[in-house]
Parts: structure tokens; sequence; C-alpha cells
């Protein structure tokens, strides 16, 4: 039996589709639904039903899935401490998008030169979507923004970086008011599900400014595109991506400060991975520049913010 197969059909179950469950190992629904069948005929019964738009487990299947978990985080750590004294071992990362498109390539480059002999598995999410799968064992680390809550003891954090909440605005209305712009132009807004967004949301709520809005988006360099095509302004955290260098853009300062988004890497300290996890933050940490990362979650020398 694979214990992969296992895994990805534990992801199937906690996402409720097998699509959704391939996005995030980065191969096709068919192959998914082809470990499913291979699962099923070893067992000798089926594991999942289809139930609408989603699939959901037979009776057998929970039975099975309540063993699976526990065999699946087992035959990890006990791969992951078979390797624990070389730099070798498969590195689980999930990330949000924005950091995937932005510091991540260069960390990853890194850390590739640095341990070559480990695999790394990357998955993307949001950002409680990442804390819960690495609360269950699927994730080895999360590149996430910082939990709105405390964090269990088990858990340290890692910051990477801090960006402001700006206007984005065509490059042409660079020396307008950013008040007044949010109040006349097209706005295309920042999903108010995700941490960025209800910064924004709760910002234009406290300056009694209610928008024209025109657009809705969980995607910043689709927002950064747009504003660049002249379709309105918004009101973003402000990122830093080779993807938006070459956009005609300005990013105004807000006259009333608030406070930045925050993202970094969050992780188990008793990981069995502790070795790839410290390597990857010295790597995080070499490229934006900060110098030293020790083992408690904290830096050396100073972090830049903004973009």
């Amino acid at each position: 039996m694979d214990i992969n197969f296992l895994g990805n059909l534990l992801l199937v179950v906690d996402t409720g589709s097998m699509a959704e469950a391939a996005r995030r190992v980065g191969v096709t629904p068919a192959a998914i639904a082809q470990q499913v069948q291979a699962l099923e005929r070893e067992l000798g019964v089926p594991l999942l039903v289809r139930a609408g738009r989603t699939v959901i487990p037979t009776e057998a299947g929970h039975r099975v899935i309540a063993r699976a978990r526990n065999l699946v985080r087992e035959s990890a750590e006990l791969k992951a401490f078979a390797l624990e004294d070389e730099a070798a071992g498969e590195l689980r990362i999930g990330t949000i998008t924005t950091a995937l498109l932005s510091l991540l390539p260069d960390v990853l480059a890194a850390f590739a030169r640095a341990f070559p002999q480990a695999n790394v598995l990357i998955r993307a999410g949001t950002s409680m979507e990442l804390y819960e799968t690495l609360q269950r064992g699927d994730l080895d680390v999360a590149v996430c923004l910082h939990p709105a809550f405390a964090l269990p003891k088990a858990y340290d954090w890692h910051l990477l970086r801090e960006e402001p909440i700006v206007v984005l605005a065509p490059a042409r209305l660079k020396d307008e008011d950013p008040h007044e712009l949010l109040r006349r132009e097209p706005f295309i807004r920042y999903d108010r599900s995700l941490g960025g967004g209800k910064q924004a949301d709760q910002y234009l709520r406290s300056a009694r400014i209610a928008p024209r809005e025109v657009f809705e988006l969980n995607s910043l360099m689709a927002i950064a595109m747009m504003v660049d095509r002249g379709l309105g302004v918004s009101l973003v955290p402000d990122i830093v991506s080779p993807l938006t260098t070459t956009l005609k853009v300005a990013r105004l300062a807000l006259p009333t400060p608030t406070e930045p988004r925050r993202f970094g890497v969050l992780w188990h300290k008793t990981s069995p991975r502790g070795r790839l996890i410290k390597g990857f933050l010295q790597c995080a940490d070499g490229v934006l520049g900060y110098g030293d990362s020790g083992g408690d979650g904290k830096k050396v020398g100073r972090r830049r913010s903004g973009g």
C-alpha cells in the first residue's frame, strides 16, 4: 500500500474535493481518482461517495481514514528521524500565494543550493487553511500571515516581512490625495475574507470612506495588473514581487498610520525536520538581508518593510 496514496486520500477528505486535493499537491484530478481507486481495490471496499459537488467518506472510508492519519504521520516521522542527522529528507512547505509569487522562489533557490539532497513539497492555500494543515501534521512549515489569535506554546513563529497598507493607483495619479482617490475612483477591493482585505476594510470604515466598488479579488497580483490597466484604485498590502516591477502603478502612503500586514514562517517546535526548517529560515533571512537567524524565531539585523 502506497503511503502517498493514503496521504492524498486524507487531503481529498479534508478539502471535500478531488480537484482541490490535486491542485494542492500539483497533480491532475484524474491521478488522484486513480490513487483512490487503487486503495479501494486493495482494501476491497469503496472509500468515497459523491454528495453533490463534494465527496465524503463511506462508512468503511471513515474507519480507514481514522487509521490512515496515524499511519501517514508515523511514516513521515519515521523517515524524518532516519534522516535527522543528514541534510536530506523531505520538507513540506505550505504557503500563501503572495509569498509564492514574491520572495519564496529566491528562498527556495538558496535552500536548494544549501540542501541539494532535500526534497521540497509545496502547497498553496490561505493562512487559515495552512494553519489547520500544519496542525494535522500534513505540513512541516507554513509561510502565512500571523494568526489573529495567540499561538499554542507548541508552535514557533519567525517574521519574514511587514507590509504597510497602501493605496495602489495608476502612475498618472501619483500626486493625488490617497483618500480622495478612494472616494472618487472606481475601487478594486482585496477579498475581505483574507487578512489584508480585512485590514483594508477596517481602514475604510474608520476613515468613513465609502468607495465606489467595481471588483473584489483574492489575488494581489491581479489587482496590481488591473490598476495598471486603469480599471481603478485599490487599498492593499504593499507587496514586492518581480511580477509587478514593470507595472505603471503608484503606491501612496496613507495619511493615518495603520498596522502592517505581517507574514512569516510557522512550525511545530518539536518537528523531526528541525534541521531542514532551521536551514529554510536561514536561507529566508539571507535572501531578505536580515542577518543570522536563531532557533527561537527571532532575528538579528534590521527588518525591511514596505516596498
